[in-house]
């Protein structure tokens, strides 16, 4: 099975060894390069600049199409069910809805951003 990586996973410093057959989302991408155009300084600037060619470089970002809005409302319908605003976790649900449109788990630093969703989607704490 395919996983994706959400941007709190390619931004750690460090990962355990995972799995081989891995992806981004586009999302994760659109994250990236606003964080390269925020840096307030030079130095944060080129790292992130670093950190985000590397990434270009190494996958093939999957693309946030038709089938992962349907995936991304069906998620943001499920964040409201549970009493929270989806409008804050726009970009993570659109990296699990990606994830979850291509049938992969979603790697995350960050599972609390994604609570109540495990009955839609696999995800991995890392």
């Amino acid at each position: 099975m395919k996983a994706v990586l959400d941007t709190s996973v390619v931004l750690a410093p460090t990962v355990p060894i995972l799995e081989r057959n891995l992806a981004i989302s586009a999302a994760t991408l659109a994250e990236l390069h606003y964080g390269v155009l925020v840096a307030a300084d030079p130095d944060t600037r080129a790292e992130r600049l670093r950190r985000l060619t590397l990434l270009e470089h190494m996958f093939h970002p999957l693309p946030v199409d038709a089938s992962v809005a349907r995936s991304y409302g069906q998620l943001a319908a499920a964040v409201v069910a549970a009493g929270r605003q989806p409008r804050a976790r726009v970009m993570d649900l659109l990296i699990a809805a990606t994830a979850r449109a291509h049938g992969a788990r979603l790697y995350t630093a960050n599972p609390g951003d994604l609570r109540g969703l495990d009955d839609l989607l696999e995800l991995v704490p890392v």
